[in-house]
């Protein structure tokens, strides 16, 4: 696919200050990225706030660690497809209720420890225990009844409830195996089954690499070293692509830049998918939002054209409750609030809400928060509703906004099938409904295609009728590198960079 959008003059003039930004920053790591072809240099928009993806939600933890120290039973490719990894092979009961994985043999840990059912074992009871922080604890782990390890290579887990997700929850990277010994320390050193092993992190700057000779598959992994830059603003990562600073931005975050990358022999631009779900979240907790028909006025309030084209240049979908249309039983909902500021003021007034009504609109560095968030408040104004602008690092908005601590935030919800959150009333958004809860315990028990899709359909209605958060779009996965890099992922059906594939050629 592609794409053609012509770089304004003020963005040129942004790129030109950036580079001599980017240029004197980084200037002792100048010119790796083009010299060394054993070596690649990455660009990513956040930095995680720590390396255990197990017990920290941030999802740019995955973009470092997953597939490259830190491994699951299985994996997720870029296709969506599910494929063996730890585990070499698996078997379901008849009532799905119950897993048999034989292990891999012959997989160490980095510290030089055998990987075994033992593993396995402590990473799912750390996983399920009362104190973990696990993002997936609740939809996925606590359904776990019963682990056994019938030999050092058999793993068998029980469910609660059927899970027909269960495989691809298995290659999530909230499922990684951690040792008994190093697991305390992950969030700063991890120590994985994995073909790469922690070099260096220097804080706000980059993550480092390096190709771990015990892997067990060592040969076939190409690239020595790999750096990941932490640069979120758009505007740098376009100077810092053109300098040659780093050798690919596999979620590039300048739709406006594509046209010159296309044109420019030096890359190639790449267009795929995601599984993200870009929402306007709203505090169901506070007054007046937990008034559904101030929630609904909320909805008819966002024209979605307007912010996809402004923020994307047209590259998203819109989306109508909290599904990405790549998913299987996903059901097409963008239409229920068309945009009608008329009617936004008509439920509003109905709640008895007064107008101007004064709310904060708390937004996190990514470019889609900070220029999208801009676009929403123009288009609240129209209908009564004042919204101050917040913004917020990374860091403070897992440590507020995620905590509950907010009105309206901008967030592109990455991780795939994040639905059973919507069951959660703990959850930063704090949807309590009981029917929903019915609805998706009814989703998990169900043993049939047919009545576990039907389900499926009838929750994204309910989310979409409770109007829980204003469901903004779907973002499509845009991806420049330098020519000759070959593997990197164009599509992203989570957010991982599995640089086993990689290599130049």
């Amino acid at each position: 696919m592609k794409v053609q959008f012509p770089m304004t003059r003020r963005t040129a003039g942004l790129c030109s200050v950036a580079l001599l930004a980017v240029s004197l920053a980084w200037s002792p790591l100048q010119a790796q990225a083009q010299s060394r072809k054993d070596s690649v240099v990455l660009g990513m928009i956040l930095e995680p706030t720590s390396l255990d993806p197990t017990m920290a939600p941030a999802a740019a933890i995955g973009e470092v660690v997953h597939y490259n120290i830190l491994e699951g039973l299985t994996k997720i490719n870029v296709d969506g497809s599910i494929s063996p990894l730890l585990a070499e092979s698996w078997k379901m009961d008849a009532d799905g209720k119950a897993y048999t994985f034989k292990l891999r043999k012959g997989v160490k840990f980095q510290d030089g420890t055998d990987f075994d059912a033992a593993a396995v074992k402590f990473s799912f009871e750390r996983a399920k225990d009362a104190k973990s922080t696990n993002k997936a604890k609740g939809a996925v782990f606590n359904n776990i009844s019963h682990i056994s390890t019938p030999d050092a290579h058999t793993v068998v887990l029980v469910l609660n409830n059927p899970d027909g997700n269960f495989l691809f929850r298995m290659g999530e990277n909230t499922a990684v195996i951690l040792h008994p010994d190093s697991a305390a320390n992950a969030a700063t050193k991890p120590i994985g089954t994995g073909p790469y092993k922690l070099d260096s992190w220097a804080k706000g700057t980059a993550v480092t690499l390096s190709k771990w000779d015990g892997f067990r598959d060592a040969s076939a992994i190409k690239v020595k070293k790999v750096t990941f830059r932490f640069i979120n603003d758009s505007a740098a990562q376009v100077a810092a692509l053109l300098a040659g600073d780093i050798d690919g931005m596999p979620r590039f975050q300048s739709p406006q830049s594509l046209k010159q990358f296309q044109a420019d022999k030096r890359f190639v631009v790449e267009m795929g998918s995601t599984a993200g779900k870009g929402i306007m979240t709203i505090n169901n907790r506070k007054k007046p939002f937990d008034d559904v028909r101030v929630r609904r006025a909320l909805s008819h309030a966002v024209d979605k054209k307007a912010f996809i084209d402004g923020v994307f240049e047209g590259l998203a979908k819109p989306i109508g409750s909290h599904m990405a249309p790549t998913d299987a039983g996903y059901v097409e909902l963008s239409g229920t609030y068309a945009y009608d500021p008329e009617k936004a003021k008509a439920l509003l007034k109905e709640a008895g809400v007064q107008t101007p009504l004064n709310v904060t609109l708390t937004l996190p560095p990514p470019p889609y928060a900070r220029k999208g968030g801009e676009i929403l408040a123009a288009q609240l104004a129209k209908v009564g509703i004042i919204a101050k602008i917040e913004n917020v690092e990374w860091a403070q908005w897992l440590g507020g906004t995620f905590k509950g601590n907010f009105d309206l935030t901008v967030i592109n919800h990455v991780e795939p099938l994040d639905y059973m959150a919507y069951a959660n009333p703990q959850y930063y958004w704090g949807y309590d409904s009981k029917a929903f809860r019915d609805l998706a315990a009814k989703h998990s028990a169900a043993t049939t295609a047919k009545e576990r899709t039907q389900l499926f359909g009838d929750m994204q209605r309910m989310i979409a009728k409770d109007a829980v958060n204003v469901f903004l779009f779907n973002a499509s996965n845009t991806a420049v590198y330098r020519k000759g890099l070959k593997g990197l992922w164009s599509s992203s059906p989570i957010f991982a960079n599995d640089m086993s594939a990689v290599s130049w050629q």
